[in-house]
C-alpha cells in the first residue's frame, strides 16, 4: 500500500489530466521509499509477516526485545512451540504503536525459552511497521514530497545563480519542511 494516491497529488497540484498519471504514480512510490530510508521505518503493513528472535540474545528477563516496530500483533510463539497467550504479555509502550518489546506478566507462568537451539527460537506474527495505516503526517509528506519530485522533472538540477539574473536555485536536498516533519519520527537506533 502507498502512503498516497496519484490523486491526492494531483489536487495538490491542481492538476486535472490523466498525461502525466504514469509519472505521477513512480513519483508516489518513490516518495515513499525516500521516507522510509530517511526515517529508517515503513509506516503501514498490509499483511501480516513473521519474524524470529534469539532466545537468549534478545531477551532480558521477562522482556523480549524487538528489532523493527510492530503494529499489530496476530501470535506469539515461545522458544518451546508453546503459543503465548495475549493475556501473558504487555506491549512496551503499552496504549500505543509502534511496539518495541514484549514483557511477559509477572503472574504468567511463562519465561522465554528453547528447545533446541536459541537462534531464531520464538517467532512473532504480525503487522510490522510504525502503524497498520500511515499517520496523517506521512501522508502529507507523502504528498508534499511527490509533488516536488514532480515538478523537479523541469527544474535546473543542482544549478545556483543569482536571483537577479532569473535562474533558479535548485536543492539538492529535501525541502526543509519535509524534514522537519519528518524528524520526530526518525529512528536513529536499533532496539
Amino acid at each position: 500500500m502507498a502512503y498516497t494516491t496519484t490523486v491526492a497529488v494531483k489536487t495538490y497540484l491542481g492538476i486535472t489530466g490523466s498525461g502525466d498519471d504514469t509519472l505521477i504514480d513512480g513519483l508516489v512510490t518513490y516518495a515513499q521509499q525516500i521516507i522510509d530510508s530517511y526515517t529508517h521505518r515503513m509506516f503501514e503493513a498490509g499483511s501480516d509477516s513473521t519474524r524470529n528472535f534469539d532466545a537468549v540474545r534478545d531477551v532480558e528477563g521477562r522482556w523480549l526485545h524487538l528489532d523493527e516496530d510492530l503494529a499489530a500483533i496476530t501470535t506469539v510463539t515461545n522458544g518451546d512451540s508453546t503459543v503465548v497467550a495475549s493475556t501473558k504479555y504487555v506491549t512496551e509502550p503499552r496504549n500505543e504503536t509502534p511496539y518495541y518489546a514484549l514483557k511477559l506478566k509477572l503472574d504468567s507462568d511463562l519465561v522465554w525459552t528453547y528447545s533446541d537451539a536459541n537462534e531464531d527460537a520464538i517467532s512473532i506474527v504480525g503487522k510490522w511497521a510504525y502503524s497498520e495505516a500511515a499517520p496523517d503526517d506521512i501522508v502529507h509528506v507523502a504528498i508534499r514530497l511527490t509533488a516536488w519530485l514532480y515538478q523537479q522533472k523541469d527544474a535546473p538540477f543542482e544549478r545556483t545563480a543569482t536571483p537577479s539574473l532569473g535562474i533558479v536555485t535548485v536543492p539538492a536536498d529535501l525541502p526543509r519542511d519535509i524534514k522537519m516533519l519528518l524528524e520526530p519520527y526518525r529512528k536513529l537506533a536499533s532496539y
